[in-house]
């Protein structure tokens, strides 16, 4: 009868046991010191702005600092391997780049850790748009002229990126494999040495951010013929899309925020759900346009599908252009 007893007063300390367990990780408890947002780009430029501003945002809701911790190099490889094996407990994040987790990784790069598997999403936080800018002298307007006049003219129209293996070297490869034009990928070091090249007149074509080439559009230095958002931009209405000439061409950057994999659900939910408030505050998305990004959000089980998607269709442009980088 005692042993019998004691079975059913452990069983109940046990219950209530995981009963409390499940409540302190349901959420209140979260957070209780600071937080570390890794940034995978050195202090300016647009994703440390980026990262700042969510930053800000959360430690004004959670009342604890959220401290950027700036981790650029190799691509962003650095700063997504440091957060990959950081300890799960929400306590570490990373504002991950569509350049660490898509688009290196579809070169076959090798990387130390698994876009899919080594990250907890929370949510997409904002898309990079891409132009497609010419120089003045080149006679194409549309991105249907710029189409018809490298097929025309195979091998002489110069197509700059920010680099071999960049969202743009891909963006090349996408646009030659959907139409059959011959563009020359010329590879820079960055946009800003490019931009100055496509201003000189030295290549004719340039894929880069807003924020990289907007000051020498509305100088008239150089023109933008499309984007390759999936929708005209807020800020730029009058330039069409890629798409409306080639339908389901899009070549975004974008950002999101990660946990390491195995950070808890309700710390995930908790963070995804102070940003969606963010993004849909108007001052909040105003600021995000104004560094040149357009403000986006998600479920983190919607981001882990963007992530996948993402990976999977830069994979086979790469793939289909039989580009393969160094180190692959």
């Amino acid at each position: 009868m005692f042993a019998h007893s004691m079975l059913r007063i452990a069983s109940a300390g046990f219950a209530l046991f995981v009963a409390a367990a499940a409540a302190h990780a349901a959420g209140i408890a979260y957070p209780v010191k600071p937080i570390r947002l890794i940034v995978p780009f050195p202090p300016g430029g647009s994703a440390d702005p980026l990262a700042r501003a969510f930053g800000a945002w959360l430690s004004d809701k959670f009342g604890v600092p959220v401290v950027a911790d700036n981790r650029p190099g190799a691509g962003t490889a650095i700063a997504h391997t440091i957060a990959a094996r950081a300890a799960p407990d929400g306590y570490t994040l990373v504002l991950g780049a569509g350049s660490g987790l898509s688009t290196n990784p579809a070169f076959g790069t090798k990387l130390e850790y698994d876009p899919v598997k080594d990250f907890e999403p929370a949510g997409l936080a904002a898309y990079v748009p891409q132009l497609i800018v010419v120089h003045p002298s080149v006679p194409a307007k549309t991105m249907r002229e710029l189409i018809d006049l490298a097929k025309a003219r195979p091998g002489t129209v110069n197509f700059g990126t920010p680099g071999v293996g960049s969202i743009g070297h891909l963006s090349v490869a996408l646009l030659g494999t959907m139409t059959g034009a011959k563009f020359v990928h010329v590879p820079y070091k960055g946009a800003g040495p490019a931009v100055i090249d496509l201003v000189g007149d030295r290549i004719q074509v340039f894929v880069g951010s807003v924020t990289g080439t907007w000051p020498q559009i509305s100088a008239g230095r150089i023109r933008a013929i499309a984007t390759g958002h999936s929708q005209r931009l807020r800020t730029l209405p009058d330039v069409p899309t890629v798409a409306e000439t080639l339908p389901g061409f899009m070549n975004d950057g974008w950002f999101g925020i990660f946990g390491p994999a195995g950070t808890p659900a309700p710390i995930i939910r908790k963070i995804n759900a102070e940003m969606n408030r963010a993004l849909a505050n108007a001052e909040f998305r105003k600021h995000i346009e104004s560094i040149g990004m357009e403000p986006a959000s998600s479920t983190p089980q919607e981001l882990r599908k963007w992530v996948r998607s993402e990976l999977a269709r830069w994979t086979k442009a790469a793939r289909d252009a039989g580009i393969r980088v160094k180190g692959s």
